[in-house]
Formats: structure tokens, sequence, C-alpha cells
């Protein structure tokens, strides 16, 4: 068995993130107590009958009043009260305890815990298309790949012998996450392709698509012919410019000669 422990306090054992932020995993299930027998007991928060007189049989009418107004399936029923009774809640409705917002912050605190974002545990709240792809890719540098490089060298040291170290080494592959979209994969293979760095078969097995034989140019690596040097471009420009002086100074002795000859008739 390999064990390889995450942040702790003798390298031996790693703290356990649950144990570490026990205060907001237990307010987590706290609210999910409490939001499951306030709305088993019918949305209604605890209250009081009020009697102006003196009651024989206080527990009948408890039972009388549970019977018909409690649980799920009596909510929003109307009440009838008698004899000038008087119903007096005495519970703090979610609405002013924030019960939603409670909720929704519980989430996003055992999202932070693990160092996952938050549409990743199902709140979209906040997110969009423009930032759910950069908050996934934030997920995979900033999350992944720290725990990424311990296992890979604490592979490396544990499971490789001393003379296949030198030989052999271990590495998580990554690039199927970090993908873009459709659009920006293929920007970027353009750029490799132009700039020579890339085949066409390379851009066809990242994108899981059979090779082009050899014979096709499938493993070719080509580059932009029209790219040159910044000093030769610059050399190339003062050949042209000497060669368009040439060109201008050839017409005028010509043209000298025409009217000394000219001149001895």
């Amino acid at each position: 068995m390999l064990h390889i422990p995450g942040l702790g306090f003798d390298g031996l054992i790693g703290y356990s993130p649950i144990a570490m932020a026990k205060n907001a995993v237990g307010m987590t299930l706290a609210c999910e107590e409490y939001g499951a027998s306030f709305f088993a007991n019918g949305a209604n928060p605890g209250g009081v009958l009020e009697h102006p007189g003196v009651l024989k049989d206080p527990s009948k009418v408890r039972e009388s009043w549970n019977s018909v107004y409690q649980g799920t399936g009596n909510v929003h029923k109307i009440a009838v009260l008698e004899e000038g009774m008087k119903y007096q809640q005495i519970g703090i409705p979610p609405e002013e305890a924030q019960f939603l917002e409670t909720r929704k912050f519980q989430v996003n605190e055992i999202a932070r815990l693990y160092r996952i974002p938050p549409h990743m545990v199902g709140d979209l709240e906040k997110s969009s298309f423009s930032n759910i792809e950069q908050q996934s890719l934030e997920f995979v540098k900033y999350t992944l790949d720290p725990w990424v490089v311990r296992l890979e060298q604490s592979m490396q040291k544990s499971l490789l012998l001393p003379g296949e170290k030198g030989k052999y080494f271990i590495k998580f592959n990554l690039d199927g996450l970090l993908r873009g979209d459709y659009a920006s994969r293929m920007n970027g293979y353009s750029v490799g392709r132009q700039n020579g760095w890339l085949s066409a078969n390379d851009i066809r097995e990242m994108e899981n698509m059979n090779p082009i034989p050899d014979e096709e140019g499938g493993n070719l690596y080509l580059i932009n012919g029209s790219m040159t040097k910044l000093k030769d471009a610059g050399a190339f420009a003062a050949d042209t410019k000497e060669g368009k002086e040439e060109e201008q100074t050839a017409p005028d002795e010509e043209s000298e000669n025409r009217r000394k000859g000219g001149i001895r008739k």
C-alpha cells in the first residue's frame, strides 16, 4: 500500500479536512436538521394557542390542532379558532433568520474547504458562460496541480528502484482537463503548425484522430517561408537600396554620352 500524506504536523499523517473544519461542517448539519424539522412540521414554527378562559383538557386541543395543521400535507391550511382563542407564533421565521442565505454560505464553505469552484458542487449563482471555463482551469492549476506534484514526487521516490530513476519518470497528463473550447484549440494548433513545432499527426493525436501516413506528409514539420532574421531583413533592405541607386545612375550616364555625341555632330 502506498500512503501519501497531505499537509500535516509530523509528515506521517495528514490533517483531516473535515476535522479541521468541524465547525463549518457542524453548522451545515445543524441547518439540515433544522430545515428537515421545520418543514416536517408544516413549515410553521412552534406557537401558542391562547384561550381567554380555562380549558378543561388542553391536551385535547393540542392534539386536535396538530392533527389538522401539522405535517407537509397540511401546509397553508386556514386555521379556525373558537371561543376567542388566539394563535401566537413564538418561533423565528426563516426569512428573519436568513435560513436560505445560511445554507448557500455553507455550500461555499465546503467548496472552499476542498478548494473547489462553487459551480462544481452545483452552486451556479455567480457563474456564467464566460467564467466557468476559467474557474475550471484555475481548479486544475491551483487545486489539482499541487496534489499531482506531491503524488508524482512520492511515487518517483517510493516506486522506482535506484537504477530506474535515471531512465523513467512518473508524470500525470492533465492536458485533457486543460483543453479549451473548439475555437481556442484550433487557433492554438494553427500557431503550432505554422511555426513548425506541431505536425498534422501531432494535432490529430491530441484530437483522438487517426494519423496520416508518412508518404502523405503526416509527420512533416512546416514553417512559413516568408519569415527571416531581423539582421537579414536589414541587409536585404540595404541591398535593395543600392540596386535602385545603380539603376538610377545608369540612365544618367547614357544621357550624358548621347548629349556629348550630339555636340560633336
